[in-house]
């Protein structure tokens, strides 16, 4: 016979892992928060204690008004002027100027402005094998010529570790399947290593061929 106390832990026992799940991205999220506020909060507040202010908080939002007075700042002629005359000397480093091109290009792919978006549209073509299929980005589109006459090629950026190394592949349009995904959902699949791809993808090519078009139906449960 159970004992009485082991029955009672039972639906306890049930709940903690639902509960554990259910807790745990939340947690995440406040503590990459918090320490997110303590580390910006670091920048200003060592001038703040030397004035003999000591409210926390004070130098985030110190922080925050500084990197929006910046972007005023770059947004106008001169600060563009001062921004190109930096990249002028960083570019001219002989390691320094690999690791601000790759944070340039990350930062360009995310980019809100659509006229700077490294990013144009998501993308999944058949690599590398038939049957399997990669996911990328569109990145640009070139128009190949040769004796047979123009083929419209895709550049289609397919990450293979991080989100800034990867592969480049040139498709032919038509073998490209565009689903219904924004840049931003793209890479947050990427960066969770699939995690949080749908389980039913939808193409927005209708023109495709059938045995294309099939694949942007495709149920991923």
């Amino acid at each position: 016979m159970i004992p009485l106390n082991l029955l009672l832990l039972l639906p306890l026992l049930r709940i903690t892992p639902v509960a554990s799940v259910i807790l745990f991205p939340i947690a995440i999220t406040f503590y990459i928060t918090w320490w997110f506020i303590h580390f910006v909060d670091g920048f200003f507040s060592p001038i703040y204690a030397q004035l003999g202010i000591n409210i926390f908080g004070f130098g985030f939002v110190t922080s925050i008004t500084f990197i929006f007075l910046v972007g005023v700042f770059m947004s106008s002629w001169l600060g563009a002027s001062v921004l190109g005359l930096g990249e002028w000397f960083i570019k001219r480093m002989p390691f320094i100027r690999h690791i601000y091109n790759a944070s340039k290009q990350i930062s360009s792919a995310i980019s809100p402005d659509q006229n700077t978006q490294a990013f144009k549209e998501v993308a999944i073509i058949r690599h590398p094998r038939i049957g399997e299929y990669a996911f990328g980005f569109i990145t640009s589109s070139v128009i190949l010529q040769s004796y047979s006459g123009e083929e419209e090629l895709c550049c289609v950026y397919v990450p293979t570790n991080h989100l800034y190394i990867g592969d480049i592949f040139l498709v032919n349009t038509k073998d490209v399947i565009r689903p219904n995904l924004s840049v931003r959902e793209g890479i947050e699949i990427v960066v969770s290593g699939g995690m949080s791809m749908p389980q039913i993808l939808s193409t927005l090519d209708i023109h495709l061929p059938l045995e294309s078009r099939s694949v942007g139906n495709l149920d991923l449960r």
